[in-house]
Parts: structure tokens; C-alpha cells; sequence
């Protein structure tokens, strides 16, 4: 059974894409038709997308693995951290910090300062600083949490991406296939599908479209989460019969 299905979709706005003029030949595949200058994308492609995307998902959660969402625009900054936060999934939807994978070191490094800095003011290190002092920290520790809080429990590069607007998170594209990592991600008519492993064409710009989208994908990788964790208590209970003496006949 599909995890969305065309009414949905349909419902949601994502079948419309950009002015014809803006659009990228690449889609061609995924374009339905055109209607008063604008490209109308086949939804009945997207269903199938969002199925064959949200099955590889499952699959990475199922094993333990961390997915990154990225959306820095603003009409997909809250859905995708609303979404992200649902399944326990770091997320970016402030700015994309150049290096944010292929500079993961450093990355980590100031995260590691965030968390100093709290361990700093809980244990009363700072007490004796003065106003100046403490003002410049809080609004280092402010900049960081804004940056980079919703990554703080990402120890180790992300198995995936998955990114809301292909052009406009080129750079966490680019950085993601220097490293081998899958990409996932919504892709309108004016963007390049084969930038990603993963596309899902469908409109980029409107909320319903990507909150629609992404409600199915993160479905899937709760799923995952869920058929993770009844495997782990499996082993569990194996392992203690296992262990147990055993009677004699």
C-alpha cells in the first residue's frame, strides 16, 4: 500500500511547479503538462517516489542510523523541524555551516564548547565573571544553539541527508556526495534530479507540499525505529533463555 496517495498530494499543491521558463529539461520525466506557463508535475510519479524513498529511510533507521534534514527556507524551516523532532532525527534549518560534513571535526569541536559552556555555568565557574563577560559567553553559547543545537547529539556523520530545495541546499548536496552519503530530497521543476539518489519531485515552495511529503518519509523511519526496537528486546529475551541453566530431563 502507498504511504501517500494522489488526492493527497493533489490536495496539498504539490503537483505545481515553476514558470516554464525557469524550468530544468532534467524533469522532463516527472512533468505531467503545462498549464498557463507553469509546469504541473505527475503526481502519480511522486506517490511512486515517496514510497521507493521512504522504504530506503525505514531501512537506514531500522539500523540505527542518523538521517540529516535540511531546509533552510522559510516555508519549510518549522515542518522539517517539527518532522526531524518527531522521529528523533537531527536536523539544520537555519544556515547550512560550510564543512557541516566534509569539516565534521570541527563541527563537533564547537559543539563541544556549547556543552562546555553549560557545564561551566551549572557548576558556578562563571559566578565571579563579570557583566561583560557573561554577556559575550550567553551570546556565544546563543549563536552556537542556533547553529547547531538541533545537531548537539550527533556524534558521527549522518548515513543520509534529506534536503527540502535541491538548489538551494547545494553546498549540503555537494558535501554529502564528496562523502559517499545518500541524498534524499524533494525536487521542483527548476532543480536537477540526478544531483540526488533519492528524488521526490514534487513543489518545494508550498508547506503543505513539503509537510505532506515529509509526514510519509518520517512515518516510515518511525517504523524503522519501531521493527528496531522489537528485533533489539528479541535478541534480548534469546540471549537471557540462552543463559538460563539448563533442566535436567
Amino acid at each position: 500500500m502507498s504511504r501517500t496517495n494522489f488526492d493527497q498530494l493533489l490536495q496539498a499543491g504539490c503537483h505545481f511547479g515553476h514558470l516554464r521558463r525557469k524550468w530544468n529539461p532534467a524533469m522532463a520525466p516527472y512533468i505531467f503538462m503545462e498549464r498557463n506557463g507553469i509546469h504541473i508535475i505527475d503526481l502519480h510519479k511522486t506517490v511512486a517516489k515517496v514510497d521507493e524513498a521512504a522504504e530506503a529511510l525505514k531501512n537506514i533507521a531500522k539500523q540505527g542510523k542518523k538521517i540529516l534534514f535540511v531546509a533552510t527556507k522559510k516555508q519549510a524551516k518549522d515542518v522539517i523541524a517539527e518532522k526531524a523532532q518527531s522521529v528523533n532525527m537531527p536536523y539544520i534549518n537555519e544556515r547550512w555551516a560550510g564543512g557541516m560534513l566534509t569539516n565534521f571535526q570541527t563541527i563537533r569541536k564547537a559543539i563541544k564548547k556549547m556543552a562546555n559552556i553549560d557545564k561551566l555555568t551549572a557548576d558556578g565557574t562563571y559566578s565571579n565573571l563579570s557583566k561583560r563577560e557573561l554577556l559575550q559567553i550567553s551570546r556565544q553559547r546563543a549563536k552556537l544553539e542556533k547553529n547547531l543545537g538541533s545537531i548537539a547529539d550527533l556524534t558521527r556523520l549522518p548515513s543520509a541527508i534529506f534536503v527540502v530545495d535541491v538548489e538551494k541546499e547545494h553546498i549540503a548536496v555537494k558535501e554529502a556526495h564528496r562523502l559517499g552519503i545518500p541524498v534524499f530530497g524533494i525536487v521542483d521543476t527548476n532543480a536537477d534530479p540526478n544531483k540526488v539518489d533519492f528524488a521526490i519531485p514534487a513543489n518545494d515552495d508550498a508547506k503543505d507540499s513539503v509537510d505532506v511529503i515529509l509526514a510519509a518519509c518520517c512515518e516510515a523511519i518511525n517504523e524503522g525505529l519501531q521493527e528496531r526496537k522489537v528485533e533489539k528486546a528479541d535478541e534480548k529475551a534469546a540471549a537471557q533463555q540462552e543463559d538460563q541453566p539448563k533442566t535436567a530431563e
